[in-house]
Order: C-alpha cells, then structure tokens, then sequence
C-alpha cells in the first residue's frame, strides 16, 4: 500500500507542476482535465502525510517502550494503543479511497422517473420521488433543470426527466435506478384498502462531446406546435423539437425552451447522453456477464425499494436495510440509504481486490 500512495503522490506533485505551464493553462480542455485528476488525488495525499505522522509515532513509541527510560516507558504504554487504534481505522479510511472508481462517478446526471403499474396512483407516487429527489438535491447544493415532463391525470407524473448538474452525481444517484414500490391507500380508494403501485427509476451518466461522436447527418429534425397553457407562442410557432437518431431509431422531443433553437440543443444533449447511455448499459451487461453485483444489478426492472405507508417504513431489498423513518425520507433525507450502498458496493470492491 505504500508503494502506491509513493507513486500517488508523485503524480500529485507532478500534476502541480504540470498546472503551472502556461501551454496547459491555455488549453481549457487539457487545463480542466488536469484539475479534475489533481483535486481527486489531493484527498489521497492529504490522508497519507497524516497516515506518515501516526506511523513516526507508533515506531516512535514502540522504540520507547523498549528503551531504558522509565518515564518515557510509561508514556509509551499510554499513548500507543491510541496511536494504533488511529492507525488502523487510518489505514482502513485509505484502503477505501484506493478502490478503483467507476470513471462515470464524476459526472452530472440524468434522473428519469416513469410512472409504473397502479394507474393515477403510480403517476401520484412518481410525483413523490420527484419531489423527494428534488429536496435532496436542494440539500446537497445541486443544481437542476427539468429536460421534460408529461404529468399524470390526476396529479404527479407519467413520465419525467431531470438534468442534475454538480459533483460526483452519478456516482452518488447511480444505486436508484430500479423498480420502486408504494403500498398505500389511495385517495381513489373508498373501502380503505391498500394499494401495491410502482415506479421506474433510472439514473444515466450525463454525456460529454467526447464521449460520444453524434453527427449531424445521422439526426433527422422535426418539429411542431408545442401545447401547453397560455401564451403567445403556443400554437402559433412550431418551437417542440423532435429528434430521431436514424442509425438507430431513438427518439427525443423537447418543448421545454421558449425557442426551437433552444430546444433543438436541449434535445441534442438528450439524445447523445441516451445513446451514450446504451453504449454504457451495453458494457455493464458484459461486465454483469462475469459478475452479478449485489448493489448495482444494472436491471432496471429490478424491485429495489418499499415504501411502506400504513407501518411508516422504507426497505431496500438489495443490503436488506429497512428504516422506519417513510415522511423524512419523502422530505428528501436518502442519505442512510445511499451511503450504506455505496458502503455494500466498496466491501465487494475490496474483497474482490484480495
């Protein structure tokens, strides 16, 4: 483990070096890149020169405690089981940092959310984890923007996408995609009987340009009158932009800018990130080929998670954690449940590297 944090750091200190030339500094790209690998490992070589003081000091104490000084001999007894306790959940803290990240964590997020079986309340229940989702995102400082949305008859959504830009996104929201299960009354519902309903998350890795080549001559362009209430462009300019990727028969529609041309780049950013999400999903599928995970399953018809209203709690089926917390977790406080999958996810990481 020491060899690799050595190496870790003088990459760091190259990197250092690196972002003070003026001919990377001028190229925003290669500048930004650079930026990005040097604020990931500052963490590592941070925790490491701590890990180096608490090693001095243990070789320190055992030397002490072996020495002909009564005094410091004492001191040694009393200092070192701290001092070993700290260095063991030290080096516990780096082993985890040291785990290899999916590369897709760092970036920004698309969240869609589809209304399942259930009908209205299904429709009702996607506006909750709508709602649930958007309050966490608020707490973590993340910004958001609504790509498109189709609401239910009643209330909630049929279908919903979100664009959620900050750091480590997907990283973060990658363990939600998957069925997820409401069993309630409805207000629908006269004799008071519950209701088994569902919705589908899925969570993609927001594409960049240089992920995915999308040309121009492969993307046929239609457009229409957007509907909505009121004003004056409705109806009479056709701003709705359809997008097909001819190659492969995917479609996107975007409506929700003011202009065609503002949607005609929201939908080209839709389009390249649902294709690049294939290519993604393609490759976990081959992954998934040699090893089932037990966190992230990559099947979106998966049922990970119940909410489950009458007893006030809220299961994830996947690490068996149950939390009896349902309204605070619907305000928004997923916390527990993401970091104990993130926490499952690791172990598995580590145990496969041993």
């Amino acid at each position: 483990m020491l060899d690799k944090l050595e190496a870790i750091k003088a990459r760091f200190e190259d990197l250092g070096v690196a972002l003070t030339n003026p001919a990377i500094i001028s190229d925003n790209k290669k500048f930004g890149q650079l930026s990005k690998e040097y604020r990931s490992l500052e963490k590592i070589v941070n925790a490491y020169s701590e890990y180096k003081k608490v090693l001095d000091d243990a070789v320190f104490y055992h030397q002490a405690l072996n020495g002909n000084d009564d005094e410091m001999r004492e001191l040694a007894k009393e200092e070192l089981p701290s001092v070993e306790e700290k260095k063991q959940k030290m080096e516990s803290s780096i082993r985890q940092m040291l785990i290899p990240k999916d590369p897709q964590d760092e970036k920004n997020a698309i969240l869609e959310i589809r209304a399942g079986t259930g009908g209205d309340e299904a429709s009702l229940f996607a506006g909750d984890l709508v709602r649930m989702y958007l309050k966490y995102f608020e707490r973590k400082g993340w910004k958001t923007a609504m790509l498109s949305e189709n609401e239910g008859t009643v209330g909630g959504y049929k279908e919903v996408q979100i664009e959620v830009i900050g750091d480590d996104v997907y990283g973060t929201m990658k363990f939600e995609s998957g069925v997820h299960r409401v069993q309630r009354v409805p207000d629908t519902e006269a004799s008071g009987r519950v209701h088994t309903s569902a919705a589908t998350v899925a969570v993609m890795p927001e594409a960049e340009e240089v992920d995915f080549e999308l040309r121009d001559s492969d993307v046929k362009m239609e457009t229409a009158r957007s509907g909505g209430a009121g004003g004056q462009n409705v109806n009479k300019v056709e701003t709705k932009v359809l997008l097909t990727h001819i190659p492969t028969g995917t479609v996107v529609v975007c409506q929700t800018e003011r202009t065609q041309l503002g949607n005609r780049e929201k939908a080209m950013q839709m389009l390249r990130t649902k294709l690049y999400e294939e290519q993604v999903r393609k490759q976990e599928e081959e992954i998934s080929r040699h090893r089932k995970s037990l966190v992230s399953t990559g099947d979106r018809s998966a049922k990970i998670r119940t909410y489950n209203f009458p007893q006030g709690r809220v299961t994830d089926h996947r690490i068996g954690l149950t939390l009896y917390n349902l309204q605070e977790i619907l305000d928004g406080h997923i916390d527990e449940f993401i970091e104990a999958l993130q926490f499952a996810e690791n172990a598995e990481k580590m145990a496969r590297q041993n």
